[in-house]
């Protein structure tokens, strides 16, 4: 594939997805976040079209696609809706951890149902007292005989309280990354609970809850690969997870500058159009650059994660960073160019910007994206990027 063009398959998949947002996410997308639900059927429906796997692989039901794929998929579903096309990132990669890291049965076990949505995946690393420094958790899991039993409290976890599975990072060992280890922790198991769902500023369409384990007996079997690499299974999740929630912003951010371009074709002021005004042309094609700026680089670092390239990791941090900024930028201009009207929930841009003002903090805050670039700067000694 040439590096700034896409073939007909990467196409035929964007197009594909972007229907699929507008006859099904769109319609809904100001109802569900006023009711706050949970629109469970219709995610269901997209992984009928693939989008519950997009990066699994086939022979246990999943897609096999690539990551770039992946980020025309979630920037095509998030111009319906970005809180449901960020669940549905959640959930593949959650998946996608499983299917890298488990074995042959664990892959059985879990991911026919996982690949259809039948059965939904939530990620569980963040905690009360570690967010951003990660290696500081204390969820703990302890031995005994054939099972572990796990206490501890996980925050801020979507999906919690109606996914079925839960990919769990736990302290096994020392203090620090290397005594941290991954579990699949089904719903019903024995000593798990889920807070009050949280109120938010936006992502009202997902439930967001404490994972709470109070002696949560889970069998041993459900570990992913061997004790100690819980935080290199969980980061390298996060490298695919930081790609897709910078695309769910620019979905968004498209959407809302899609929505500005309509109503300045219609609003008159002072006898013209404003879409007739230069200021606003400006403006406008301000907008339409970065986003251009931002999906360009973002297929770049999808393009490196696929390759396994080893500046990867630097790559999908940067591409999170630039592009979820971009995305909540443009799509706080565009509730500007729409004036009053812009606050109104009717219009839909509103929820677009409280959507996409968390995309800067999950997935690491954009100041970590920032430790992260600096210190793979620092490390290699220069900041070349060829």
């Amino acid at each position: 594939m040439s590096l700034f063009a896409l073939s007909e398959d990467h196409l035929a998949i964007r197009d594909m997805a972007r229907a699929f947002a507008a006859e099904t996410l769109a319609l809904k997308a100001v109802e569900w976040d006023e009711r706050k639900h949970f629109p469970v059927e219709e995610m269901r429906e997209a992984a009928a079209l693939g989008m519950g796997g997009v990066y699994v692989r086939e022979d246990v039901g999943g897609s096999g696609l690539t990551r770039l794929d992946a980020t025309l998929i979630f920037e095509a579903l998030a111009t319906g809706c970005p809180t449901v096309a960020a669940f549905i990132s959640i959930h593949n990669m959650a998946s996608w951890m499983i299917d890298a890291y488990g074995s042959d049965e664990q892959r059985r076990r879990f991911l026919p149902k996982l690949a259809t949505m039948e059965h939904i995946a939530s990620y569980c690393l963040t905690e009360p007292g570690a967010g951003s420094d990660a290696a500081a958790l204390r969820t703990r899991a302890r031995r005994e005989g054939d099972v572990y039993v796990v206490d501890g409290v996980k925050q801020f976890i979507s999906g919690a309280g109606v996914s079925d599975l839960y990919v769990v990072m736990v302290r096994t060992g020392e203090e620090g990354a290397g005594g941290i280890s991954t579990l699949v922790i089904p719903k019903d198991a024995p000593g798990l609970s889920f807070g009050a769902n949280e109120k938010k500023m936006g992502w009202n369409a997902q439930p967001t809850r404490q994972v709470i384990f109070d002696g949560c007996r889970v069998p041993i079997e459900n570990r992913l690969g061997p004790e100690g690499v819980g935080f290199k299974i969980a980061m390298a999740g996060l490298d695919g997870g930081r790609l897709n929630i910078a695309a769910c912003s620019l979905g968004g951010a498209q959407a809302a500058l899609d929505k500005s371009l309509a109503y300045l074709g219609e609003r008159k002021a002072f006898g013209k159009k404003l879409q007739e005004f230069q200021a606003l042309q400006f403006r406008l094609a301000d907008m339409a650059t970065e986003l251009e700026a931002a999906r360009t680089f973002l297929w770049r670092a999808a393009s490196a994660l696929d390759a396994k390239a080893p500046d990867a990791t630097r790559l999908c941090a940067m591409a999170k960073r630039f592009g979820t900024d971009v995305g909540f930028d443009v799509a706080n201009q565009a509730l500007q160019l729409h004036g009053g009207y812009g606050y109104l929930a009717d219009y839909g841009v509103e929820k677009i910007v409280r959507d996409l003002r968390v995309h800067q903090i999950l997935e690491g805050s954009n100041e970590i994206m920032r430790v992260i670039i600096a210190r793979s700067l620092i490390g290699r000694g220069q900041g070349s990027g060829m």
